[in-house]
């Protein structure tokens, strides 16, 4: 493999796999080309795979005008450009100069909802619209993850979901081998990736090697990355950018927004673009980017950083913006006029459409489907991943034990072989009630974080397709399912025999049946809030303002005949009304005898209750509803649940436009 061409460049060493090369520092006031003037080293891959024509991508974009609704600021107007195959581009610009945003313009990802767009995007002289997600890849700025998944499980799971489709499992299990040795990622293969001042993980450098890896898994032929290096320090930087540098050896196309990269980090990319308040300023190679700025009374100054010199000329100085604006005018009116921005246009119009965009999109994508993978294999990979996360939560499974425990203590304590007589009728059917708001407000409050704080990472894998919606929720549901069903189990345990209820297995199971259905309504309810809110906070706010309605009507505060006939639909909206009379009933119907209490200290006018039957018919309840009071609860499980999903499913689909 010959090494790149560069004046004075030569090989120091050769390495298993790969070449090492420097360039000698040039002597002090020679005008050699600024790469002679740093030393720095970079690895090329050696096992180059074979490109095939139809396989490498020639991006081309024109007239790209990018305007704030209304049109009052402008992003990006009238860039044009292209990046063939086998070509690092860098694309460069001070603060608010449009690299984001073309960059999101060329992999479809603005949001029409603010701004207003309009120009020709072509891959090998073919508008392919949406269809280049398809064949790219999107390394975005900020690394996100499911912290208690492992660097390897991480791999697996995108190599399960988002590899083709005809690809055996043992070929996925082996790029994954790849793609960790590849990207040095051996030695943390097995750690968990972590979440900075809650889980220990791997480093940010590691972190970010694992966003490429990644995205590449799949080898998609063109790459786009925002701000790839930053948050790394200068070695981490040339180390992720020698990566990149690698894969443009194997044919790829790769555009790269980077902020301030060192000397030795600029001088891997193959070419450069300039951006300055959303024009283009030059594209081209590093040496003519030199010398367009000489020729336009611009020159670099010897022993100077080229990149820091081009983003400090493009910038807007406060106090000086009109001088600045004239200046970045003056050099992209002068751009357009040489012989680089002509070369650039003619290219663009000659991109001739052999069909080779459309079979790359076939090759890669299964016929252009959204999921590489069918309903029931994104299942396992999915719920697998789920599972893990629960139960690699350790202090959270601790707390609702200990909380479990803590109440159902306090309860067991507070009423602890509550007498059958009549101050015992007010202090049971008191607990009764009390345990269901318990069972409510704790299991609600412990889902509201789900969605909120996982959505940024299910919005970027629903939007890449790596599974569907439906699947995501289901799988979730299934693996938080046993907490919500064995922690109630455990309250109702200890809390059923030490308050001194109705002495009946029958009876003590049916109020535990009673308990776990509640516990699973609530966090039904709860999901609908998790998934409508966009932060923890948001969710923690709306949550309890939600519940006490639903708690006013349940039967307890007011009575069933009380009720005002035009808030009688939050009366059968609340959950509390139907377990209440449920676990009253169940507690009441087979008691025969309540104590009127010490006749010396109680006159005889004060004894309300004989047994339990008359505390059923005080509280306005009626045993025939058992069956239909269970019938609505499980509807109100499903119909909660389904509403959560489909709130979570107008997000995801608002979250692809």
């Amino acid at each position: 493999m010959e090494p790149p061409v560069c004046c004075g460049w030569r090989p120091v060493s050769q390495r298993r796999g790969s070449w090492m090369l420097r360039c000698p520092v040039a002597a002090r006031g020679d005008d050699t080309s600024f790469q002679d003037c740093y030393s720095f080293s970079f690895f090329l891959n050696s096992r180059k795979k074979e490109v095939q024509p139809n396989e490498t991508i020639t991006l081309s974009w024109d007239n790209i005008n990018v305007y704030v609704k209304p049109k009052n600021r402008i992003c990006c107007r009238r860039v044009y450009g292209n990046v063939k195959p086998g070509t690092l581009l860098a694309i460069i610009g001070a603060s608010g100069s449009g690299k984001t945003t073309l960059l999101n313009m060329l992999t479809s990802r603005i949001d029409n909802k603010f701004l207003t767009t309009a120009g020709d995007i072509r891959v090998n002289g073919r508008n392919v619209g949406n269809e280049i997600r398809n064949i790219s890849a999107y390394v975005r700025q900020d690394d996100m993850f499911i912290a208690t998944m492992t660097v390897k499980e991480h791999l697996t799971f995108r190599a399960l979901l988002r590899m083709d489709k005809n690809i055996s499992k043992e070929k996925r299990m082996q790029r994954v081998k790849e793609v960790i040795e590849e990207f040095g990622l051996q030695k943390c293969m097995n750690n968990m990736i972590g979440d900075p001042g809650r889980i220990k993980g791997i480093s940010g450098g590691e972190m970010r090697r694992l966003s490429f890896a990644s995205e590449i898994l799949n080898d998609p032929p063109l790459l786009f990355c925002d701000e790839a290096t930053s948050g790394l320090d200068s070695f981490m930087a040339e180390n992720v950018v020698q990566h990149l540098r690698a894969l443009t050896e194997k044919g790829k196309t790769v555009l790269c927004t980077i902020h301030q990269p060192s000397s030795e980090v600029f001088v891997l990319f193959h070419q450069i673009l300039i951006m300055a308040e959303g024009r283009i300023a030059f594209l081209g190679s590093l040496q003519d980017a030199l010398d367009f700025y000489k020729s336009v009374g611009h020159p670099c100054p010897q022993n100077y950083n080229p990149c820091d010199f081009y983003i400090m000329s493009m910038a807007v100085v406060p106090g000086r913006e009109t001088e600045c604006k004239q200046r970045i005018e003056r050099i992209c009116d002068q751009f357009k006029e040489t012989s680089y921005a002509r070369t650039i246009i003619e290219e663009n119009r000659n991109l001739v459409d052999i069909n080779s965009a459309t079979n790359l999109i076939t090759g890669l994508n299964g016929n252009g489907e959204r999921y590489e993978c069918p309903w029931y294999k994104q299942f396992v990979p999915v719920f697998t991943r789920s599972w893990r996360t629960t139960i690699r939560e350790p202090v959270i499974v601790r707390i609702r034990l200990l909380q479990t425990i803590v109440l159902s203590l306090i309860h067991g304590l507070v009423y602890f072989r509550v007498d059958l007589d009549q101050e015992g009728v007010m202090n049971i059917n008191g607990v009764l009630f009390l345990t269901l708001i318990n069972m409510t407000i704790v299991n609600m409050l412990g889902v509201l974080n789900l969605f909120p704080i996982e959505a940024p990472i299910f919005l970027r894998e629903y939007g890449i397709g790596l599974y569907r919606v439906d699947i995501y929720f289901l799988c979730k549901s299934l693996a938080e399912l046993p907490s919500y069903v064995i922690i109630p189990v455990l309250f109702s345990a200890m809390t059923y025999w030490m308050i001194g209820l109705y002495e009946s297995l029958e009876a003590f199971l049916v109020f535990t049946a009673v308990i776990v259905l509640v516990a699973n309504i609530s966090v039904s309810f709860g999901y609908i809030i998790s998934a409508a809110t966009n932060s923890v906070s948001t969710a923690l706010a709306v949550a309890p303002p939600s519940l006490v309605p639903l708690i006013m009507f349940g039967g307890f505060f007011l009575n069933s005949n009380s009720t005002p006939v035009y808030f009688i639909w939050l009366e059968y909206m609340s959950w509390f009304k139907y377990a209440n009379e449920l676990v009253t009933v169940n507690q009441w119907e087979n008691i025969d005898f309540v104590s009127c209490g010490d006749n010396r200290t109680s006159p005889a006018d004060s004894c309300h209750f004989h047994n339990g039957e008359q505390v059923i018919l005080y509280l306005n309840y009626d045993k025939d509803n058992v069956w239909l009071n269970i019938g609505v609860l499980l509807a109100m499980l499903v119909v909660y649940r389904l509403i959560a999903f489909f709130v979570l499913l107008v997000k995801a689909r608002r979250s692809k436009r």
